[in-house]
């Protein structure tokens, strides 16, 4: 039987920024959730199930907080599901949530991701020895920079285009009242005379520690026709690959190749750099925007390099990536994915404010999580599926 239509009614989120001390994780949730009914124009009523998405409980310390926000987030009574997907949770958040819609289980269906980063020791828990697994001993940036480095050897990119995709991000995030880091003086120059710490990533071309909350209200296809401008969702996948393995690619992984080429064939894209009007892309390290273009089928491989130098993936550009500042300009791990299903449907709904793309249509959702072994993707678009 064929998948029932599902489309975005509504998106919110809290101002990301290093410490809400203002607020409980449940308080967190709870403005990102209100934002998302109000932009919905409904209310908690109308809400027949509850997804949330959280990276993992060693991040806070809280174990199973899904437990203890049920009630905090206004989900008692409702259906409840936790989803834990390492980084790409809150892409994965986004998939089950629209699943139970595309699957008729419930009419309407709320999504919601976070993270609070200052009530935690992030790099600690990426770095502790788990039972039974190569311990990483230097947080995320020590496991990938290896990754961009074997990028670089292999693509022959030039040693400044990170620095080009951190200033293009930040420059967007600038113009999000939402980005947790709003630097509109950034330069190529300051970029590249930042601290390097871990050889090839220099301190501005890595992600913040944000605070921070997403929601996102999917319902079905009457839902969606009552809805002013909602965003349709024509595709949505997940796939995972084992961490380590032999000969595992780790700058241009499997599982994210295929990810990306069945999310075409369910859209029914040929040409994604064609067809895809804006990319909001999973980037915490300024690398990953020419590694992920090619892993997503963008350009050819050994290719994503030029089209980053090239200005192609600016406002302007043939396929503006990540015009709301993407993780490099706010990333409360938990909700990051989630923000970046969210952004793109707000492209594609006309409501994305000053890093409005002009004329998007169709937009792409991507979130990659762990060792780059979790993958979560959509497609939304203005007009229903046919």
């Amino acid at each position: 039987m064929a998948a029932k239509l599902a489309a975005v009614l509504g998106t919110g989120q809290t101002k990301h920024t290093s410490k809400r001390t203002d607020v409980s994780m449940g308080g967190l949730c709870r403005e990102a959730i209100a934002a998302a009914l109000t932009d919905a124009e409904l209310t908690w009523d109308d809400i027949d199930a509850v997804v949330l998405g959280k990276a993992p409980d060693l991040f806070e310390g809280v174990m199973m907080p899904e437990l203890a926000l049920a009630d905090a987030i206004g989900a008692t009574g409702k259906p409840l599901l936790r989803v834990h997907t390492a980084g790409s949770v809150g892409g994965s958040t986004g998939v089950v949530a629209a699943s139970l819609v595309q699957a008729g289980v419930h009419r309407r269906v709320l999504a919601v991701a976070f993270e609070k980063q200052s009530e935690s020791n992030a790099m600690w828990a990426l770095s502790i020895a788990v039972p039974f697994s190569m311990p990483v001993n230097a947080g995320a940036g020590g496991y990938f920079a290896p990754h961009v480095r074997s990028y670089i050897r292999r693509s022959g990119a030039p040693e400044h285009i990170g620095a080009m995709v951190a200033v293009k991000d930040r420059l967007g995030g600038a113009r999000n009242p939402h980005a947790h880091l709003h630097q509109p003086d950034i330069t190529l120059e300051k970029v590249m005379s930042s601290q390097m710490l871990w050889d090839p990533i220099r301190y501005d071309e890595t992600c913040p520690s944000s605070d921070g909350a997403c929601a996102v209200v999917i319902g079905d296809e009457a839902a969606g026709d009552a809805a002013e401008n909602p965003a349709w969702i024509h595709a949505t996948v997940m796939r995972t690959e084992p961490t380590v393995a032999v000969g595992r690619n780790h700058a241009n992984p499997q599982a994210g190749r295929e990810a990306a080429a069945a999310l075409w064939a369910k859209a029914g894209i040929t040409d994604p750099l064609r067809e895809i009007d804006v990319a909001e892309i999973y980037v915490p390290f300024s690398w990953f925007e020419p590694m992920w273009l090619e892993n997503l089928g963008f350009t050819a491989e050994n290719e994503g390099w030029k089209l980053t130098e090239a200005g192609e993936t600016g406002p302007d550009g043939r396929l503006p990536v990540n015009p709301s500042g993407g993780v490099l300009s706010s990333n409360p791990i938990g909700a990051s994915g989630l923000l970046r299903f969210a952004e793109a449907a707000r492209q594609v709904m006309g409501r994305a404010g000053d890093h409005q793309v002009d004329g998007a249509r169709t937009a792409l959702g991507h979130a990659y999580g762990g060792g780059s072994q979790f993958f979560s993707m959509w497609v939304v678009g203005a007009e229903k599926p046919a």
